[in-house]
């Protein structure tokens, strides 16, 4: 069993987890993330850790593979794509999430040292015909953001 943990911090805050059994499980990703609009916000896990000049430094989503941006459940997608989390009306989303395309086991999904991403508008999974579908899923900015880190069992 491993665990990881992200403090998310910017224009909204929050601390997520990421639980793995062994390295071909699944992971949970569960936390609550507060500050936010009621709705959808892109969730995404980042290329980089670089957090200096804001969320702007975490680069792109993670995607090894090189493919197009997609659904968590799509046969094509990138490693990050996390989908959407849903904010209620007093701008609180609690996540809880199972992703097989991460890990924090080593190896090439391995999400430890990245930057997971909240953004200001929903993620279309790619389906949304916009120039950005197939990239970011036209999510809008990013406004909160922390590194993924193990955390103590």
């Amino acid at each position: 069993m491993m665990r990881a943990v992200c403090v998310i911090k910017g224009d909204v805050s929050g601390t997520v987890y990421f639980d793995q059994q062994n390295a071909d499980s699944a992971v949970t990703v569960s936390g609550e993330i507060s500050g936010l609009k009621e709705g959808k916000h892109g969730f995404h896990v980042h290329e980089f850790g670089d957090n200096t000049n804001g969320c702007t430094s975490a680069g792109p989503h993670f995607n090894p593979h090189q493919a197009e941006h997609g659904a968590p459940d799509a046969a094509v997608r990138h490693v990050g794509d996390l989908g959407n989390v849903v904010a209620d009306s007093a701008g609180v989303a609690k996540v809880k999430i199972q992703d097989s395309a991460i890990s924090i086991y080593p190896g090439n999904h391995n999400i430890i040292g990245r930057t997971l991403v909240i953004h200001e508008d929903p993620d279309d999974l790619g389906l949304g015909g916009h120039e950005l579908s197939k990239t970011t899923g036209n999510a809008g900015g990013r406004i909160g953001c922390g590194v993924i880190g193990l955390a103590k069992v």
